[in-house]
């Protein structure tokens, strides 16, 4: 199977239609008229496409078992054709357009099953995906125009003690997500920490690095009051996130909040937690340049 642990819940959609063409005008009326022999035809299909959706993973190898929160059968008919639409929702890593298409499939050929004793000529056709929300795909903020600077706190990097390591991470990452970059090391002193962020002209302030526990970890105390407007739901999911993967995620002070009309995140200084607080966040936590705009949109 794919690897999903690095993916986010959230609220996924998805709607599947397939076409069953009869050929005779009798069958649709029988249908309408619930005169087939074998029973209900709708109720019949619908209770098997509900069974289809569940038994998705059993099938096919490479879908994940997930919790379907939703399934929703709708008919429509047309001279002879019905059409049949599929959709299905969960609050979950990954999509369900696959499910919703098997359970489209099973509720056509349900329907193809009852309606072949009195209609030899029965088609199943146009099995399609027709729309999907939900994952990072659906929340894409522009990053167009926006500038990043990228500053590693640590005594030992700047000493050259030591490689940097996540500050090379992360400006790998936004500068894939379209950002302009700076970069700057500097030693864990409170001075050059306010220094970065009175000066620096970037839209974007990642500071990595001085955000544990440690006598030296001043990051988090030294940013915080000189932010205007603190945003706990960055940090909450960084930190919620992060603790999905590792015990040790509770110890992390990361920071996020806007001074002026910048954004200022404080991530770990490890590889991984810094990856992980990026994963959590971007690029959804961009939209706070649209806000901050006066362009609102589902804050």
């Amino acid at each position: 199977m794919v690897d999903i642990t690095h993916k986010s819940n959230t609220l996924r959609v998805a709607t599947a239609q397939a076409i069953v063409k009869t050929s005779l005008p009798e069958t649709i009326d029988r249908i309408r008229n619930n005169d087939i022999p074998k029973g209900n035809v709708f109720e019949m299909a619908k209770a098997a496409g509900l069974l289809g959706v569940k038994k998705t993973p059993d099938l096919l190898p490479d879908c994940h078992p997930l919790p379907i929160e939703y399934a929703g059968i709708e008919y429509s008919i047309d001279g002879l054709e019905i059409t049949i639409s599929m959709t299905v929702k969960t609050i979950y890593k990954t999509g369900v357009e696959v499910e919703a298409m098997h359970g489209a499939s099973i509720v056509a050929l349900t329907i193809y099953d009852m309606l072949k004793p009195v209609d030899k000529g029965v088609e199943i056709s146009t099995i399609k995906l027709l729309n999907k929300t939900g994952g990072k795909s659906s929340y894409k903020p522009t990053a167009e125009g926006l500038s990043a600077h990228v500053v590693v706190c640590s005594d030992t990097v700047s000493k050259g003690e030591k490689e940097d390591v996540s500050g090379k991470l992360i400006l790998s990452k936004l500068q894939a997500l379209g950002l302009s970059t700076d970069y700057n090391v500097i030693p864990d002193e409170p001075s050059e920490i306010e220094h970065i962020i009175r000066q620096s002209d970037a839209d974007l302030i990642i500071f990595t690095g001085g955000t544990g526990v440690g006598p030296r970890d001043v990051t988090p105390d030294t940013i915080r009051p000189l932010l205007d407007t603190p945003l706990a739901g960055v940090e909450e999911e960084m930190r919620r996130y992060g603790q999905q993967r590792m015990p040790y995620a509770m110890l992390s002070r990361s920071v996020a909040g806007i001074k002026g009309k910048k954004l200022i995140l404080a991530l770990p200084g490890s590889s991984k937690g810094a990856a992980e607080c990026l994963e959590a966040v971007f690029p959804h936590v961009l939209h706070v340049f649209q806000v901050l705009k006066g362009k609102r949109h589902d804050t």
